[in-house]
C-alpha cells in the first residue's frame, strides 16, 4: 500500500469515526470465509457496518479524530474489525447472538456516545444498553403516568364534588 493510499484510508476512517457515535472493535480472526460471510449478513440485517482495518491506520485515524478514545487504541493488537451502528447496543447483540454458534467474534472495546468500554467481559452490559428511542419511550411513559392519575382523579372527583354541592344546597333549602 502506497503512502497516498494509506493517507486516504486514514482520512476515510477519521471521517467514519467522526460521523458515528457507536463504534465497536472486535476480533474475528480464525473465522473461515463462510462464517465471516454469515457475520457480515447478520451485521447488515441489524444495521451494523462491519469492516476489517489495519491497526496502525485505525490508531492514526483515532489520533486525528476530534473524539477522545481513551484507552481504546491500546486494544489494537492482532486482527481488528470495526463495527459502526446507529443503535448503541446493536453490534453487541449481533456479537452475542453470533457467539451462540461460534467462539468469535471477541469484543476488544467499544466507544458508545462518549463512553469507553474495554474487554470482552463488557459484552453483556453493552447488549443490555437501551437505545435512545427506548429511553425516550420510557421517560414519556413515566411522565404520562402521573398526569393520567391526576386526570382520572379529577374526573371521578367531579361527580363526588357535584354530589356534595347538591346535597349541601338541598340541606340549606
Amino acid at each position: 500500500m502506497t503512502r497516498e493510499e494509506k493517507s486516504q484510508v486514514i482520512e476515510t476512517l477519521t471521517a467514519q469515526l467522526s460521523d458515528n457515535e457507536n463504534i465497536y472493535l472486535a476480533d474475528i480472526s480464525g473465522l473461515n470465509a463462510g462464517t465471516t460471510t454469515n457475520l457480515r449478513r447478520a451485521c447488515f440485517k441489524a444495521g451494523v457496518q462491519l469492516a476489517v482495518v489495519k491497526n496502525t491506520l485505525l490508531k492514526k485515524a483515532m489520533e486525528s479524530s476530534d473524539k477522545d478514545f481513551g484507552s481504546l487504541p491500546e486494544v489494537l493488537k492482532g486482527n481488528t474489525s470495526i463495527m459502526f451502528s446507529e443503535t448503541g447496543n446493536a453490534p453487541a447483540k449481533v456479537i452475542k447472538e453470533f457467539r451462540k454458534k461460534s467462539d468469535k467474534p471477541l469484543l476488544k472495546g467499544a466507544y458508545i456516545q462518549e463512553s469507553i468500554y474495554v474487554g470482552d467481559e463488557q459484552l453483556d452490559s453493552l447488549a443490555e444498553l437501551k437505545s435512545k428511542e427506548e429511553l425516550i419511550g420510557e421517560v414519556i411513559g413515566l411522565l404520562q403516568s402521573p398526569a393520567k392519575n391526576v386526570i382520572s382523579a379529577l374526573k371521578s372527583g367531579s361527580t363526588t364534588i357535584a354530589g356534595l354541592v347538591k346535597t349541601l344546597s338541598e340541606r340549606e333549602g
